[in-house]
């Protein structure tokens, strides 16, 4: 035993942890070199801001920015109400406990134990309300260089001053995508760390489930395929990704 955590509870937690690191560098492309659907959406969106600045009304662009800003402002609000839900969890540790007591395959759990469960799932759900709170200011960010961006007149093409403003406008919109996508795996590990509330082998389980489940959608999902139709230009991976990516 080390205080109210055992050797196995920190192995479970390591591994839970070694997990999402590893998830978070292989969808952006560090440590593997096939192309996921992360970086495959990064090609897209360079993509989509070069196709902008040839638009005479942007509408439709405005729009979509719009959409990108009230599903992320959708998330940073669950995850706050989350965080609270959290605390008022804390408040009824006891009768959450007599409660996991009788659940299959959960152990006897002691209250610091128990404490220190939920007080890592809020650390979680912070994390991610945070992530999507930036992700929101980065996409506003974003509209407002993409209403900087000179539009290219009827027969000419594109110059400097036009591609350096669309790079801006990308960069800001990779990054912004890049503390979204932060924030919703927050979210989804959030789902897997559940299962440590019944017992460090469930959480094991659950973390080798939920990882499963999102390499498969980074790496050999439909949608994958459906963004890598073409085998050159937009979505092959080529992207213009932000250094800090």
């Amino acid at each position: 035993m080390t205080g109210p955590l055992s050797s196995l509870d920190i192995a479970a937690l390591a591994f839970f942890l070694a997990g999402w690191v590893f998830h978070a560098l292989g969808a952006e492309g560090h440590i593997v070199t096939r192309i996921s659907l992360t970086r495959a959406m990064n090609a897209q969106r360079a993509a989509w801001m070069a196709t902008m600045a040839r638009r005479e009304v942007r509408i439709v662009d405005t729009s979509i920015m719009t959409g990108l800003q009230q599903g992320t402002a959708f998330f940073a609000s669950s995850s706050l109400i989350a965080v609270g839900g959290c605390f008022a969890l804390l408040g009824a540790s006891d009768r959450v406990l007599a409660i996991l007591s009788d659940v299959p395959l959960a152990g006897a759990t002691a209250r610091p134990l128990f404490e220190i469960k939920v007080i890592g799932l809020i650390v979680i759900l912070a994390y991610s309300f945070f992530k999507f709170g930036w992700a929101y200011r980065l996409f506003n960010y974003c509209s407002i260089l993409i209403g900087a961006v000179p539009q290219v007149g009827p027969g000419s093409e594109p110059n400097a001053a036009i591609d350096v403003a669309v790079m801006r406008a990308t960069r800001m919109n990779q990054l912004a995508g890049k503390h979204f996508n932060a924030g919703l795996r927050g979210v989804f590990f959030s789902i897997g760390y559940l299962g440590w509330f019944v017992d460090p082998r469930v959480f094991f389980v659950t973390t080798v489930v939920l990882l499963a489940v999102l390499i498969r959608r980074q790496f050999f999902s439909e949608a994958r395929k459906a963004v890598l139709v073409q085998d050159s230009g937009p979505g092959n991976g080529s992207s213009i990704r932000p250094d800090s990516q």
